[in-house]
């Protein structure tokens, strides 16, 4: 049982330093990033489509994005969704590759993301501390049912925290990586 829970708790750890990993991904740096066109959603015959499954994205060279448009016809979608996406991109159409130029970021805009990298970071470490209560929970449930003896509890809780704590380390390291690469001009 007491297997269980930890392994339940470095799942759901695992899953909550994911979701950082990707939320970082899709904030941009100074440097061009495919991943960065990833939340776009491209009106493709009438339904909303990523645009990965209309396109191929790439980095031309470190300040510019290449978007290969597989159908022709969706040049302009493709363009028109990148333009009024929150990015703040102008992208421009070159035949049927469309040319996104990352304009550089001004010292204001960097510390706005920082701000946003940090709150993104805070939530990771609220949520990985909030595994470790339910486990604990769950520990005490056990204790109180008498399936466990406290000294299973305690070793139990031991555990769950030196895990937690090597999960909030990662995000701190995360975070400092994505703060690093953001002040970098």
């Amino acid at each position: 049982m007491i297997n269980e829970i930890k392994t339940d708790a470095k799942d759901r750890m695992t899953k909550s330093v994911d979701s950082l990993k990707s939320h970082m991904s899709k904030i941009r740096t100074g440097r061009a990033q495919p991943a960065l066109l990833d939340g776009i959603m491209v009106e493709y015959y009438g339904s909303a489509t990523p645009l990965r499954q209309v396109a191929n994205v790439v980095a031309e060279d470190s300040r510019t994005l290449a978007v290969s448009v597989f159908d022709r016809s969706m040049i302009q979608a493709v363009e028109k969704a990148i333009m009024t996406s929150d990015l703040g991109l102008n992208p421009s159409s070159a035949g049927t590759t469309i040319r996104v130029p990352l304009p550089a970021l001004t010292e204001e805009r960097r510390k706005d993301l920082i701000k946003l990298v940090r709150a993104e970071a805070e939530q990771a470490r609220v949520s990985v501390r909030n595994v470790r209560r339910d486990c604990n929970a769950d520990l005490k449930a056990l204790l109180k049912d008498k399936d466990i003896s406290e000294d299973d509890d305690r070793r139990a809780q031991e555990e769950i925290q030196k895990l937690t704590d090597s999960f909030v380390k990662l995000v701190d390291d995360l975070l400092a990586a994505k703060e690093k690469e953001l002040m970098e001009i």
